[in-house]
């Protein structure tokens, strides 16, 4: 896993609506989990439950800015402390009492983007390939829709991930088997 986002989703009632938060193999375009929620459920709330359903290492951990916080970077410590975590800080954040002798990862972000920018910071921490989740949301609206048929929460849950097994075996079976051929020198 290398990177996580979210979007909303229609739900079937009027005004009503869902968040699906994916988490994707940004190399691969694979979804490794996914969680879905009423829509005022916070989007760090949801970290722990994608973590949870990730069997294999994680590289990194990317986000946008709803992510930034404390709890984000306390559950992915929790998993293993050595797992980078990308996400821009808000504009007005500020380092934390301890920066000063024992930076924390965010704290590093934010004198990071203070010395290169927010740009600058982007291209130095590969926050770019955030982009390519993105590109997932919007393959999974466009293949899945964006609404969900059924009418409970859990019925939208199971539906939410009948959408994301059909989307990673669409890519599965798409992706080509190459095989290198030695050609042979006479």
């Amino acid at each position: 896993m290398e990177a996580l986002d979210q979007t909303n989703i229609r739900a079937t009632t009027p005004r009503t609506w869902r968040k699906l938060h994916l988490a994707v193999d940004a190399n691969t375009g694979m979804i490794m989990a996914s969680t879905l929620t009423e829509n005022d459920a916070g989007d760090p709330s949801q970290m722990a439950p994608l973590i949870d359903q990730v069997d294999a290492g994680i590289a990194s951990v990317t986000a946008d800015g709803a992510y930034d916080g404390a709890p984000t970077y306390d559950t992915v410590a929790a998993r293993a402390g050595d797992i980078p975590v990308i996400i821009p800080p808000h504009v007005t954040a500020v380092l934390s009492a301890a920066a000063d002798h024992h930076p924390s990862q965010r704290d590093q972000h934010i004198t990071l983007m203070a010395a290169k920018g927010r740009l600058g910071w982007q291209e130095e921490t590969g926050y770019g390939r955030r982009s390519l989740v993105e590109t997932t949301m919007g393959r999974y609206k466009t293949i899945i829709g964006p609404g969900l048929r059924a009418r409970s929460l859990h019925g939208q849950r199971a539906e939410a991930a009948v959408g994301v097994a059909v989307l990673n075996r669409m890519l599965d079976a798409g992706r080509p088997n190459s095989v290198r051929n030695r050609s042979m020198a006479s």
